[in-house]
């Protein structure tokens, strides 16, 4: 293991020492045709998602653990305005939009597992699980520090983290809430609600998730600009670089 290690590192060092001119086209399409599919769509869909949230949260801004919730009773207030106008069209928008961004990540959750997409492009090797380093990257970023070289058309340990998290992690709490606040799943399977404590628990660890996913969502697009957005972009739109060769 540490023979093999050793050779990666040096094959990296080599590398590194080219010219930028022979690095480019040394990687291989960066994004499958599929993952740049999802990728917007999913895009797309988190937005109305979030739009269509924000509509259904004016019309009760209040947050309650338990089963039930109510103005007057005890729970937490949302420093936003209360607006009963949004909700109607919010509430069709958010079910259309999770419906679309559930069985998008059905095929995206698919296509990770038979193609080892998750494996060799998302989660981290052991090796890069280390506290020194993820240090190191974390100090770079927050005195964003653009990656040297070739670091930068790759996903360091922290990025491939967080996008564990998200997917494994955060988007099925998401959507396990969501299920568990609608009463026709609710009624088939009322053990949904049991596993969050309430409907109300659901709805308030609903919201907490999808402001974490708004705080991932900032940082990620930081982290795109920091790396360098054009090339970041165009892998995403045409799965190679800006300046990879064909």
């Amino acid at each position: 293991m540490w023979y093999r290690r050793a050779q990666l590192m040096a094959e990296l060092a080599q590398v590194r020492a080219l010219p930028i001119e022979d690095r480019r086209g040394l990687n291989p399409p960066r994004h499958a045709a599929l993952v740049r599919v999802t990728h917007w769509i999913h895009t797309l869909s988190f937005f109305a998602l979030l739009v269509s949230g924000v509509a259904i949260l004016l019309a009760h801004p209040r947050l309650y653990w338990g089963e039930t919730g109510a103005f007057g009773s005890r729970g937490l207030d949302l420093p936003i305005p209360l607006n009963l106008d949004q909700s109607g069209w919010g509430r069709s928008l958010h079910f259309l939009a999770a419906w679309v961004a559930v069985l998008n990540g059905m095929v995206y959750a698919l296509f990770g597992v038979a193609t080892e997409h998750f494996r060799s492009n998302m989660l981290p090797a052991k090796a890069e699980v280390a506290w020194g380093p993820i240090m190191h990257m974390l100090a770079n970023d927050l005195r964003w520090k653009k990656p040297p070289g070739q670091d930068s058309e790759t996903y360091n340990v922290l990025q491939r983290m967080a996008y564990a998290i998200v997917v494994f992690v955060l988007f099925p709490v998401m959507i396990g809430t969501g299920l568990a606040m609608s009463p026709a799943v609710t009624a088939a399977l009322p053990a949904i609600v049991k596993i969050f404590g309430g409907h109300q628990s659901a709805r308030t660890i609903h919201f907490f998730v999808n402001s974490f996913l708004v705080l991932f969502l900032i940082v990620h697009v930081a982290m795109v600009c920091l790396g360098g957005f054009k090339d970041r972009m165009s892998a995403m739109v045409t799965g190679r670089g800006a300046g990879a060769r064909e």
